[in-house]
């Protein structure tokens, strides 16, 4: 379910394993030899590093699986609803009391709520089933020596390299995800070095079978991030219907009690305190589902980089935490493929940056949408309709 993380770079950064020098492509027995010449140039044994790369191969179900992997083209209601099943939620209230004694210890000492770890742990491996079955040397090794981002991986190399050497990960048995990530919450190699966290005492940091291990790293790693604690995510609200709409969308937000003053009310229960700040997010416009998002929401995108998935995750974690289903509303009918590369070269044409032509609604496009729409005279709330197409 994981995209790759924009995190990683940061990640790389804050391990000190940023200065790979290999260059991508040539043949991969060549980059290989390179690969180990750079790591013994980095201080590592020549007898750890030749049993460690001894067994590389290129994969070509990781190259395919790279190139297959878009950002969802789902809307949000659509994609949380065949997401997030009853079973998965049965499944995460019988893991939270399983559990409670970790996720009480994780909530002292990070302050991350278990409702959060919870969704995350259900939607990257349905707690802990599916984690993959790409071996993750010869992925990461794959990725690196593909010339698409290089720079990603070839650190994530090294750091499974320094796992290695602390006996913590097996070349030639470690398995996970096809983009290197391993473990019940997936988390990448240079992750696991600097959040790996031995919670259940016995040892060492297994991410795999240890769910005590997997969820204390996961809020570990959440804390390194950003993620700030015991204050909110996301929160269901009803905004009224002459709200300013130009003033909604992740570019803007403003203190709680502005948002109350405007006419924002909580679906269920309070909002957070009135100094707090926050956007109001719209995923399908201001005729569907409306939610407060909080600092806390923006560290999900540290995590992944989808915004269906992101606010999937982040809507799931409140359910978990015992709101209510939102409430769908009517909103426009979502644009098609090929009408969303149409919008996307009109405003291309305009004069906007909506990145790759694609026909997927991200950031960039969702904020050119509302330039435009208010340009026109139309409620901006950066959901694109026909009604904008037929405009531009």
């Amino acid at each position: 379910m994981r995209l790759l993380p924009l995190a990683l770079s940061l990640v790389i950064a804050s391990t000190g394993l940023a200065s790979a020098q290999v260059a991508c492509g040539g043949g991969f027995s060549s980059f290989v030899g390179k690969m180990k010449q750079e790591a013994i140039r980095k201080g590592h044994a020549k007898s750890d590093v030749d049993r460690f790369f001894a067994g590389v191969r290129q994969d070509s179900r990781t190259l395919k699986a790279d190139r297959s992997q878009g950002i969802f083209q789902m809307n949000f209601v659509d994609f949380s609803r065949r997401i997030i099943s009853q079973n998965r939620l049965d499944n995460g209230r019988r893991n939270a009391k399983k559990w409670d004694k970790v996720f009480d210890r994780i909530e002292r000492q990070y302050g991350v709520s278990r409702g959060v770890l919870l969704a995350f742990w259900a939607l990257e491996t349905d707690f802990g089933a599916v984690q993959g079955d790409f071996n993750t040397l010869n992925s990461l090794m794959t990725l690196a020596h593909d010339c698409r981002r290089p720079d990603l991986f070839r650190p994530q190399v090294f750091a499974a390299l320094e796992l290695y050497e602390k006996g913590a990960f097996d070349p030639a048995r470690t398995k996970g995800a096809w983009a290197g990530e391993i473990g019940m919450v997936q988390m990448l190699p240079a992750d696991i070095l600097l959040n790996g966290v031995d919670a259940d005492g016995n040892g060492r940091v297994d991410l795999k079978t240890s769910p005590a291990d997997a969820l204390t790293s996961g809020a570990k790693m959440l804390s390194h991030l950003g993620w700030r604690a015991n204050e909110p995510w996301l929160q269901e609200i009803s905004v009224p219907a002459d709200l300013d709409w130009s003033k909604t969308g992740l570019n803007f937000e403003q203190p709680v009690a502005k948002w109350q003053a405007m006419g924002v009310r909580a679906k269920a229960g309070k909002l957070a305190p009135s100094g707090l700040s926050a956007s109001v997010l719209l995923p399908q416009g201001r005729k569907g589902p409306a939610f407060l998002a909080y600092p806390n929401y923006r560290v999900y995108f540290e995590w992944n980089k989808s915004f269906v998935y992101v606010t999937t995750a982040a809507y799931f974690a409140t359910r978990l935490s015992g709101a209510g289903r939102f409430t769908a509303g009517n909103p426009d009918p979502s644009l098609s493929d090929a009408q969303m590369k149409q919008l996307q070269k009109k405003l291309v044409q305009r004069g906007h940056d909506v990145g790759k032509i694609d026909g997927i609604l991200g950031a960039m496009t969702r904020a050119a949408v509302q330039k435009e729409q208010l340009r026109l005279g139309l409620p901006a709330d950066a959901w694109p309709t026909m009604q904008l197409l037929n405009a531009l």
